[in-house]
């Protein structure tokens, strides 16, 4: 990373699971650069869903580093959730036809419920399928799995907590941190987040404001999708050895479970 910028430059790392994001400053000037994102970076940034991007360079490794504004901003708090720009930015990105086209063309294909119950299958070890909420979660994706078909296939960004949205100081707000991006049925968005973050009462009014009608279909698909989640979430943390973490989850699994979805 040194090689690009002159002994000026101070760079450190952002932290972030990967180690592949820094900060670099130098004056007024100040860059955050990412080594080897996705060049669906690029149309991002041009549709005003992430911070710019300045440059893009390849260093002789054969790594590639793009440079973004570092702007001053602060993530959102949990109660910002039910703001109603975070819905209005959430359907600019699930109608937003560059975004599908870039990730078509990086090879994305479209991920489907069935493939996803076929992954939670794999992935829930021997001693969480005796939890009776794991137990009972499994058993509703099997039950509802021919219920849920959608041919809505949209860009997702698979991880909406407040920590991925940056309010700038400008006032500009972004959803960073796109790793996990998929095409799929925007209900695997809309679910997490409304589960997480917004009171049951006020569903209807969010998702208006997303600007569609709250109906049983819609409700069963991201009770779904939030059950879905939410078991992948609970099998890392135990992974990690996270427990309590896991065991906030669980608890968490079990309200959706008990909730109506309809």
């Amino acid at each position: 990373m040194e090689e690009l910028f002159g002994q000026e430059w101070e760079i450190v790392p952002a932290g972030g699971a990967t180690g592949k994001a820094f900060f670099a400053k130098h004056e007024e000037q100040r860059l955050f650069l990412k080594r080897n994102s996705s060049p669906f970076l690029a149309v991002l940034s041009a549709e005003g869903i992430v911070p710019k991007l300045v440059w893009t360079k390849r260093l002789e490794t054969g790594d590639v580093i793009t440079a973004q504004q570092w702007l001053n901003g602060r993530e959102l708090k949990q109660a910002e959730m039910n703001n109603e720009r975070v819905a209005k930015l959430l359907k600019k990105i699930h109608s937003s036809k560059p975004l599908l086209g870039m990730l078509k063309r990086l090879g994305k294909s479209p991920l489907y419920p069935n493939m996803l119950l076929r992954m939670i299958e794999e992935q829930i070890d021997g001693e969480l399928r005796q939890n009776q909420t794991v137990k009972d979660s499994l058993e509703f994706l099997r039950k509802e799995l021919l219920n849920i078909q959608c041919d809505e296939k949209t860009v997702c960004h698979c991880d909406v907590n407040h920590n991925n949205w940056l309010l700038a100081e400008s006032n500009q707000l972004y959803l960073i941190d796109w790793d996990g991006a998929m095409i799929a049925d925007p209900a695997i968005d809309l679910g997490m987040l409304l589960y997480w973050y917004i009171p049951k009462k006020e569903w209807s009014d969010w998702v208006s404001r997303y600007g569609r009608t709250l109906t049983d279909e819609l409700l069963l698909r991201m009770k779904w999708y939030a059950i879905a989640q939410t078991l992948t979430f609970i099998q890392w943390h135990k992974n990690k050895l996270r427990l309590q973490e896991m065991e906030k989850w669980l608890q968490f699994l079990n309200g959706i479970l008990s909730s109506s979805s309809a």
